[in-house]
């Protein structure tokens, strides 16, 4: 996967000709990388260089934007797969780039960043921008479910006049929206969050619904304790995983080995960056999720349940210890990843939409993904090829 930051300071852009300076890119080591995205807490945890170590079938690069005094104001990790039979790449940048969105002179920062991709072989480029579009309160979405609804019948709560800027400047410079106006591609479009800065415990506790918190205050009559697992867990997680993709019709289609690899990745850059989270009623273990922390940004990552005694509530149980703690820890939200856009009750997904309502927080949509061919017939050829691979998928 792959990503991309910035900023740059007022002084900066303050030119006689009131253009901001050329930026300059070149490779940066995973050190030099890994202390920017240090100055820049609101990196996603895709962005990180422990991502690449995760991804290891892609093959990966640090990237740094410079001004022309040297200084660093934007990075990226770039993830490139090989098109089978073919000496060209596909380049992604997950949940990224992260950059100053509100400088209008975009292409100082994806010009540069093209001409390199082209350059390293890549027929095709895909990323997925930091601005969110809209965001929709859990009551207003709650009290909008109806047969055959979806989110974006719902009038939002706030628009992002930024996002709605950036894809619009996007658009013109060619690049389009992967997914269409669908729950999205590799990222899912439309995630839930739930703000902690400038609240107390307190209030987290009052933002969850009735529902919730009789569950927890049943959880914890019933004795469900909630652990800190290792690694030496994640066996169980990934079985209760395999039973809940079966009980809830979804499918991952990740091994064992690879949430043992994410783990030692992700703690190995730093630890605590990549938690297990479990929930043991009688010395069994009921419940098992994953946390990841990374800057001042918290993400429940991957949830799995046991097919019985769901009545003593041990998935409640878990977010609300991993709700905690995420507050313990400063983060500015608690970011429970992936919701469907339907609102509609009879459909199957929407099961996973009402539980992470109650918590209180917000549905966000985001910008999506974006993806351009590199200019060139071999390429927008090759770029074809590519798309339509993945609608057979």
């Amino acid at each position: 996967m792959c990503a991309l930051l910035l900023t740059t300071a007022p002084q900066d852009r303050a030119q006689d000709d009131h253009r901001p300076p050329a930026l300059t890119l070149r490779a940066l080591t995973a050190r030099q990388y890994l202390d920017f995205l240090g100055r820049h807490r609101q990196a996603s945890f895709l962005q990180y260089p422990s991502w690449a170590g995760v991804k290891d079938q892609w093959r990966s690069e640090f990237l740094g934007w410079h001004l022309p005094s040297g200084e660093t104001v934007g990075g990226a990790l770039v993830l490139y797969r090989q098109f089978p039979g073919t000496r060209k790449y596909f380049a992604y940048l997950p949940e990224g780039p992260v950059v100053d969105w509100s400088d209008p002179h975009l292409d100082r920062w994806l010009d540069p960043l093209v001409r390199h991709l082209r350059a390293a072989g890549a027929f095709a480029a895909r990323m997925g921008p930091a601005p969110d579009y809209r965001r929709w309160d859990a009551a207003d979405v709650k009290a909008a479910t109806a047969a055959g609804r979806r989110i974006s019948d719902v009038l939002a709560s706030r628009v992002d006049p930024l996002g709605t800027a950036v894809a619009d400047r996007l658009r013109t410079r060619g690049w389009r929206r992967c997914g269409g106006e669908s729950d999205g591609d590799a990222q899912p479009r439309h995630v839930f969050r739930v703000p902690l800065t400038g609240r107390t415990r307190d209030d987290l506790w009052s933002g969850l619904n009735q529902e919730w918190r009789r569950n927890v205050r049943k959880a914890a009559k019933e004795g469900v304790e909630t652990v800190l697992g290792t690694a030496a867990d994640l066996p169980e997680f990934h079985r209760l995983l395999c039973l809940t993709e079966e009980r809830d019709g979804f499918r991952l289609g990740r091994s064992l080995g690879y949430y043992q690899q994410q783990y030692e990745a992700l703690n190995a850059e730093e630890p605590g960056r990549m938690r297990l989270y479990l929930a043991r009623h009688r010395g069994e273990i009921l419940a098992a999720h994953t946390m990841v922390v990374a800057g001042a940004r918290v993400w429940y990552q991957t949830g799995a349940s046991a097919d019985h005694r769901r009545e003593v509530r041990p998935s409640n149980a878990l977010q609300w210890r991993m709700l905690r703690d995420a507050h313990a820890l400063g983060a500015d939200e608690y970011d429970m990843r992936g919701v469907p856009s339907t609102l509609d009750p009879a459909e199957r997904a929407f099961g996973l939409l009402r539980w992470k309502l109650g918590t209180g927080g917000q549905v966000v949509e985001t910008l999506g993904e974006w993806e351009t061919p590199m200019d060139g017939y071999a390429n927008t050829a090759l770029y074809k090829a590519f798309q339509a691979y993945l609608a057979r998928r």
